[in-house]
Parts: structure tokens; C-alpha cells; sequence
């Protein structure tokens, strides 16, 4: 149960920041080019949106450093893995799972230090330039999307331990789409 809220929240927040990221650029782009139509100058010209390209970039980190944490629960990280596969099973179980348990390691420690960093910055005064927020806040995505993503790895090996599977994303398949009948249709249009 926890583990399905746990997904849901993810993507939920992965999916939210990209929606609102694509219309605040598309609301500052037209601005930007409707305020120099003579008709349109004096209504658009007093709004200021100076802090939406700030936004658009913060909005972006947070959804790139969770968005690894849901790249390693559904395999669609990058990886080299022709030599793993080439091994035989034993040695290519150990070799993952190192590679599994390096990887939470790694992510425990930025996100440790991340923490130090975040714990630093509360007592302090910065904030960010335009939205003069408190730089505390924005930093915070370093510790939580780095202790998510030590627990997908820390997920993935306790997964591969037990079952020898890891999670594996087929690009081809298309949530609501029939392969068949998209192959079918498809085949239809090009005679």
C-alpha cells in the first residue's frame, strides 16, 4: 500500500511539474512576442513575467532529481549492459549487484551531503533571485530525490535478489494502445 502511494505520488509530482513548466513557458514566450503588437502593448506591457524562466528552471531539477528516482524503479535509465549479459548467470548476478548496491551508496551519500548542505542553508538569509524564495526550499530536492532514488536501487535489488528480474521498460509499448490493432491500421494506410 505504501509502496503504490509512494509511485503514484512520484509520477504525480513528476507529471505536475512538467504540465505547469510547459504552460508558464508558453504564457512568457506569448507575452514576450504579443507585447510588441501595438493593440495588445498596453494591456500585456505592466504585467512582469521576469520570474518565469526561474521557475521553469527550479521546476525542472526537482523533476530531473525525481525523475531518476523513477528512472531506476522502471528500468528506463540508460545503461551498457552488452558484457553484463555476456556473463555467465552467477557472475552476472554479482556484477549487478554491485552495480545495484553502488548505486544507493552513491545516492546515500549526495543526498547525506545534500542534507548538510540544506540543514546549512535553513539559518541563513539567501534566497533566490526573482521568486526570493528561500534557497533552503529549492536546494531541498537534492536530499529527498537522492534518499528516493538509494531507495529505488535499494528496491530493485531486493527485487533482482529474489526473482533475477530487473525492471525492464519496453519503448514500444504505449499505455492504451493495441499493438495489434495500431499494427493492423498502420497497415491499412500505407496500401
Amino acid at each position: 500500500m505504501f509502496l503504490r502511494i509512494l509511485d503514484r505520488l512520484e509520477e504525480l509530482l513528476i507529471m505536475t511539474l512538467i504540465a505547469a513548466a510547459t504552460v508558464i513557458i508558453f504564457i512568457a514566450v506569448a507575452h514576450r512576442y504579443l507585447v510588441g503588437i501595438p493593440f495588445f502593448y498596453p494591456f500585456l506591457f505592466p504585467i512582469h513575467l521576469s520570474w518565469a524562466q526561474e521557475l521553469c528552471i527550479l521546476m525542472f531539477v526537482w523533476m530531473a532529481k525525481f525523475g531518476a528516482a523513477y528512472g531506476v524503479r522502471t528500468g528506463i535509465h540508460v545503461g551498457v549492459d552488452v558484457l553484463v549479459n555476456q556473463l555467465d548467470p552467477p557472475w552476472r548476478k554479482t556484477v549487478v549487484m554491485f552495480g545495484l548496491l553502488c548505486g544507493a551508496l552513491f545516492t546515500f551519500v549526495v543526498g547525506s551531503m545534500g542534507a548538510k548542505f540544506v540543514y546549512g542553508l535553513m539559518y541563513t538569509d539567501q534566497v533566490t533571485p526573482d521568486l526570493e524564495l528561500p534557497s533552503w526550499i529549492i536546494y531541498l530536492c537534492v536530499p529527498l530525490g537522492s534518499y528516493l532514488m538509494c531507495f529505488r536501487f535499494l528496491q530493485v535489488a531486493r527485487k533482482f535478489w529474489r526473482t533475477g528480474e530487473l525492471p525492464h521498460h519496453d519503448e514500444t509499448d504505449v499505455e492504451g494502445i493495441d499493438p495489434e490493432a495500431a499494427a493492423a491500421s498502420a497497415a491499412r494506410i500505407i496500401r
